[in-house]
């Protein structure tokens, strides 16, 4: 006799947490959008910038990711790309952080805190939900099948 697989359960804390990488994006992004050079000047710890990096064009890029990530909270079974898309931007923006804004910022502890707390620690929780939205979806198509 062929056992069924337990039904994976995506559990509501997931669209919490979609919902608060969403709004936490968006928040961190307007700053950069509205008040990118005090924010730029205090990440550098107030040392000298020759220029300034494109923080519009990063402020606008960041809340498009925010976005995304907010609303795929809704149906993150059906709209699991989404989920992927917003791991995909935060992706760029960690990079484009790294290389866009370094060199003039520096390597300090307001820097390092931005690129891992804002960015990269993210990661982990919004691959873990896009895993398991995955895998409720592949279910849900598989038992669709076999009717």
């Amino acid at each position: 006799m062929e056992q069924k697989p337990a039904f994976p359960i995506f559990p509501m804390h997931f669209r919490g947490l979609l919902l608060l990488a969403g709004i936490y994006t968006v928040c961190w992004s307007a700053f950069y959008k509205w008040y990118g050079e005090t924010l730029l000047k205090w990440l550098a710890m107030d040392a000298e910038l020759s220029h300034l990096p494109p923080y519009n064009y990063f402020g606008s890029f960041g809340i498009l990711v925010g976005l995304i990530l907010f609303v795929s909270a809704f149906y993150p079974i059906s709209w699991v790309w989404l989920i992927l898309a917003g791991i995909t931007g935060k992706i760029i923006t960690a990079i484009w952080f790294s290389l866009g804004f370094i060199q003039d910022l520096g390597w300090n502890k307001r820097s390092i805190f931005h690129l891992v707390f804002n960015e990269l620690l993210w990661l982990i929780p919004l691959i873990l939900i896009f895993l398991r939205s995955l895998q409720v979806k592949n279910y849900l198509n598989e038992s669709e099948m076999k009717k």
